[in-house]
């Protein structure tokens, strides 16, 4: 007896779960989709805060800035725990490298002497300022509404104490393997006039009560401090004796490159929203000309500290980003 052996195709009776089906069509949709949509609890609440019983626990209200619809607003990353954890431990090996190869050739102990302060006046003592990030970055993924929203700012918080974490292994490489200058840092941290401007916005941006106004205290302040420390500062080192704080300055900038795609996609979203974007456009330029004259004000006794050290024309860069960043907030942008 002969049997013949043949393929039968099952087509499924639907592609995917019947929430993301209502919204794209019953058609494969990607993990982060299905991770994603529809997630943010809306209903079965058993009791209101009890520190603002005018609110929900999960609120729209917990900032000015809304989206008729939540989920039009999907992180281009599609980031969902596998790829994201895959991506920072490849981004995490790289920086070990580079930190190893500093090392073993001993690069940070010939920095020149301007540079050698800048890192530890200046530089390592902002693994504080990540961490402000980090918990700015928790309040808006627990205040925020939409799970698209808050899984990007969750994943982001997460990433602000990895940059702390590199920023404390350059600490402790600089101070020869041990933790003095990462005790040093917090002093410089908690004393230093030139720091105080960002200690402060940094304490006050945690207890912002608005999640949407703090992430654009963050952004502003970011898009100041990353582009002085790792973009022109890197610029200064290549010609200025101090090849391995560039090493170190390039995962800094593909980080901070990486992160931005989030935040912009939001705001594109806020200004797209077709029952709200003109409202929340309107409010996006007027926080974030308050947000960029604040970062401004904090950072300029830094500036001026970092070219006492070093004369890389720190202050003028600060506030020729500080006018460039204006566009990122302004009302017009499409």
């Amino acid at each position: 007896m002969q049997y013949e052996l043949k393929t039968q195709v099952i087509e499924p009776q639907r592609h995917t779960f019947t929430h993301v089906a209502k919204r794209f069509g019953d058609k494969p949709a990607s993990r982060y989709l299905e991770g994603s949509i529809d997630v943010q609890p809306t209903e079965h609440f058993h009791y209101r805060p009890t520190w603002d019983p005018t609110k929900e626990i999960y609120d729209e209200s917990f900032s000015v800035f809304r989206l008729a619809d939540p989920y039009s607003y999907l992180d281009p990353r599609q980031y969902y725990y596998a790829p994201y954890v895959t991506a920072r431990s490849g981004h995490h090996d790289a920086f070990g490298t580079s930190l190893e190869y500093i090392e073993n050739r001993g690069l940070l102990g010939r920095l020149p002497d301007g540079w050698s302060a800048v890192l530890g006046e200046l530089v390592v003592p902002l693994r504080h300022l990540e961490s402000a990030g980090q918990l700015i970055l928790c309040g808006m993924a627990r205040f925020g509404y939409g799970a698209t929203i808050t899984q990007a700012a969750a994943y982001s918080a997460f990433d602000r104490v990895g940059n702390a974490q590199m920023i404390s292994r350059v600490g402790i490489a600089l101070g020869g393997g041990t933790t003095e200058t990462l005790t040093a840092a917090k002093d410089h941290w908690m004393g230093d006039e030139s720091l105080q401007g960002l200690r402060r916005l940094a304490e006050e941006t945690i207890v912002e009560a608005d999640w949407g106004v703090a992430l654009i205290q963050l952004d502003a302040l970011d898009q100041l401090v990353y582009d002085l420390l790792w973009s022109h500062l890197d610029d200064a080192a290549v010609t200025g004796g101090a090849p391995a704080y560039s090493l170190i300055a390039q995962h800094m900038t593909n980080w901070y490159t990486d992160n931005r795609t989030w935040i912009d996609a939001l705001y594109a979203a806020w200004r797209a929203d077709p029952e709200l974007g003109a409202h929340n456009a309107d409010l996006l330029a007027e926080h974030g000309r308050n947000a960029v004259d604040t970062a401004l004000a904090a950072l300029t006794p830094f500036a001026q500290r970092l070219d006492a050290r070093l004369d890389a024309g720190a202050l003028e860069r600060v506030a020729a980003t500080a006018a460039a960043s204006l566009a990122t907030f302004a009302a017009d942008q499409a």
